[in-house]
């Protein structure tokens, strides 16, 4: 048995667990455990996080909010109320008001500031690994706010979005949306093409999606040509084709900004969502996926996204989830055909209605 205490603060941590983990012999009834307090976004710890909610590490990731324990509660003052902060947390989290004056006195005791808070005490994995310098495309708050977002209810036409992957490191990642609703996402590893292909096949046979979308780089490509050669219907998108919808103009008539590429327009749309009412599935490795990915502006101001390439060479593993997510947004808003511009739906309330 090894149990690993604080081990994001040890100095060269794979370097130690290397040596370490020879000391303990691969046979049933032995047991690994690394725990610790989030230090760094993006440190080694952070790497063997984000790999191991991949899996792409024997560890399997576990996170314990702090709001489990039972004695981080504090009896409240008679005249204590809420800020409309605190009570969007307690409705996020569903903490109790002797939970929330807990949390307000602990971040008064460190001098104010709730980053130190959420570092030592997170209610989410990606809490813990917070860092003021890097700066993600999608926010934490976004993708926590459509997690907790409960009471939306999935109408309409259903769009799968497809993320394939070989048989390296990276997930097949698929997502299934309805509405203002992303119902559920799921990945497998070590899947061929053809057994990519039969699973996407078998997924439109008994559900029916109004639109399937693949990204068709790399194994898609073979994907795509399959399920066609079978005879259904699908979407190609490439993520580093052009966007598809035009550039905004400047005053000369000339195109600025925009997305760089047909991913990027992708995440613009998924983003737009999520600054809505939009409903996630409650899963760490997609909230992890969506808010691991950094952008830039390049000269002409169009964005451009991190790629999986430079992810993996800061240790991020690649976000397939999060791009099976984005695959699911192929138009402004999502729609699949018609264009949802050309639906009109009429919501009856007391006293008239609105269109």
């Amino acid at each position: 048995m090894l149990h690993a205490s604080e081990a994001a603060f040890w100095v060269s941590l794979m370097e130690q667990l290397a040596a370490l983990m020879q000391t303990i012999p691969d046979i049933d009834g032995t047991e690994i455990i690394l725990e610790t307090t989030g230090n760094q976004f993006g440190d080694e710890f952070h790497q063997l996080w984000r790999r191991s909610q991949a899996g792409e590490t024997a560890f399997v990731a576990i996170f314990l909010p702090w709001s489990i324990d039972a004695t981080y509660r504090k009896p409240v003052p008679e005249d204590f109320t809420m800020t409309a902060d605190e009570q969007e947390l307690a409705d996020l989290h569903k903490l109790d008001a002797e939970q929330i004056y807990w949390r307000r006195c602990k971040i008064a005791e460190i001098g104010g500031s709730e980053d130190y808070f959420k570092r030592e005490y997170p209610l989410t994995p990606d809490e813990a690994f917070m860092a003021s310098q890097f700066d993600s495309y999608i926010t934490n708050d976004l993708v926590l706010k459509a997690r907790k977002t409960t009471d939306i209810e999935p109408y309409g036409p259903l769009i799968i979005g497809v993320d394939p992957a070989g048989k390296g490191a990276d997930s097949t990642a698929i997502a299934w949306r309805r509405g203002h609703s992303i119902t559920k996402t799921q990945r497998w590893k070590g899947l061929d093409t053809m057994q990519v292909a039969g699973l996407v096949g078998r997924i439109i046979r008994e559900e029916k999606p109004a639109k399937v979308n693949i990204d068709v780089g790399g194994l898609g490509v073979g994907v795509a040509d399959r399920l066609e050669e079978q005879g259904y219907q699908i979407s190609r998108v490439n993520f580093g084709g052009k966007p598809v919808e035009p550039p905004p103009f400047d005053e000369n008539g000339k195109p600025a900004g925009g997305p760089a590429n047909r991913r990027a327009e992708l995440y613009v749309n998924l983003k737009a969502a999520l600054q809505g009412r939009f409903s996630l599935p409650d899963s760490d490795s997609l909230h992890s996926d969506l808010v691991s990915m950094g952008y830039k502006f390049m000269s002409d101001g169009r964005l451009l996204l991190e790629s999986k390439e430079d992810m993996r060479k800061r240790g991020m593993p690649s976000p397939d989830e999060g791009d099976a997510v984005a695959l699911c947004f192929t138009e402004p808003d999502g729609s699949p055909f018609p264009h949802a511009s050309n639906f009109h739906r009429k919501i009856e309330y007391p006293g008239g209605a609105y269109v």
